[in-house]
C-alpha cells in the first residue's frame, strides 16, 4: 500500500527551514518505522509541458506494509513528538490512500 502527500507550506514559512528538517529529521524517522518500506519527500520543480506552478510544492511517498501497523506506530507518543513539526510547516495536507492495479 501506498500514501500519497501532496502539500504547500504554511504562508510565510521558509522552504530552507522545512528542507532541511524533512531532511535531517521527518525522512529518518519515518523509514525507521517497522511499517514503512520506503518514505521519501520530493519538491515539485515544474509541470510537464507547461510553465504552469504546480499546485503542490511538495509530495510525500509512504510505502507501508500495512496500515493497521502504520496507524499503531504513527499514533505512539514518541513518534508524535517527532512528527510535530510537520503541523507546523504543512498547510492542509492532503494524504491520498492507494493501492497497486
Amino acid at each position: 500500500m501506498r500514501i500519497i502527500c501532496l502539500f504547500n507550506l504554511k504562508p510565510g514559512l521558509d522552504p530552507a527551514a522545512y528542507e532541511a528538517w524533512a531532511r535531517t529529521g521527518d525522512i529518518p524517522n519515518v523509514n525507521a518505522l517497522g511499517s514503512v518500506a520506503r518514505f521519501t519527500v520530493h519538491k515539485a520543480t515544474g509541470m510537464f509541458g507547461s510553465d504552469a506552478r504546480p499546485p503542490y510544492a511538495y509530495v510525500e511517498v509512504i510505502d507501508i506494509t500495512g496500515m493497521d501497523a502504520f496507524v499503531a506506530d504513527v499514533t505512539t507518543p514518541e513518534f508524535q513528538a517527532l512528527a510535530a513539526p510537520f503541523q507546523d510547516f504543512a498547510d492542509n495536507p492532503q494524504f491520498i490512500l492507494t493501492e497497486d492495479l
